[in-house]
């Protein structure tokens, strides 16, 4: 019986070698493969989900932070007059974070923000600390009363002391960004040239 189901298979084998071998093989390979195509079908799209979970998140979380209040603002000022350099790190940078706006900016000068940040400058004695200090003052710059401030802060003679680094090319940005903004609204002509043109 079973060599005449050998010869019958081999004969019809053939006889349609197409047919009878491309369905057994196709259908073998298309489970295989639609496994392995929903699987990795799956895998992409959980990724995909993820990272769009991921990144609504962090713009809700990037765009609710100005708006915790108050509070917030106040410990973050505070966080300035710390003697440890990383915490006054921190309240540099949730200050640049808060300063979006010409509102927001001056609820920070209003709160001190901007004469504790040049204080944080002056006394920075690291290349990090300096370039948080500097961030933070260039995100209060754009807005011209806030300038006035660091100006009255005597912001202008900090950033001109304030060295280089050779390691952070981020500082020396910021440092000229901050004294072009002084210039174009000509607070960096010095207090004494001002009084002896007005007397003349």
């Amino acid at each position: 019986m079973r060599t005449l189901a050998a010869r019958l298979t081999t004969y019809y084998c053939r006889r349609n070698p197409v047919r009878n071998a491309q369905p057994r093989n196709f259908s073998t390979y298309n489970g295989r493969d639609e496994l392995s195509l929903e699987q990795d079908a799956e895998r992409k799209i959980g990724w995909l989900l993820k990272l769009i979970f991921a990144g609504t998140a962090t713009c809700i979380a990037y765009n609710i932070m100005p708006y915790m209040g108050d509070n917030l603002l106040q410990q973050s000022v505070s966080l300035l007059t710390v003697k440890d350099p990383l915490f006054k790190r921190m309240g540099a940078s949730r200050l640049a974070q808060f300063a979006i706006d010409d509102e927001r900016r001056m609820k920070i000068v209003e709160m001190g923000g901007a004469q504790e940040l040049v204080n944080m400058l002056v006394d920075a004695k690291d290349d990090r600390t300096r370039k948080e200090a500097l961030k933070a003052l260039s995100a209060l710059s754009p807005s011209d009363q806030a300038i006035g401030a660091l100006h009255q802060a005597g912001a202008i003679s900090v950033i001109r002391s304030t060295p280089d680094s050779l390691e952070s090319a981020e500082i020396e940005k910021y440092k000229s960004g901050l004294l072009k903004r002084f210039q174009d609204l000509r607070y960096d002509i010095p207090s004494t040239n001002v009084s002896r043109s007005s007397d003349s």
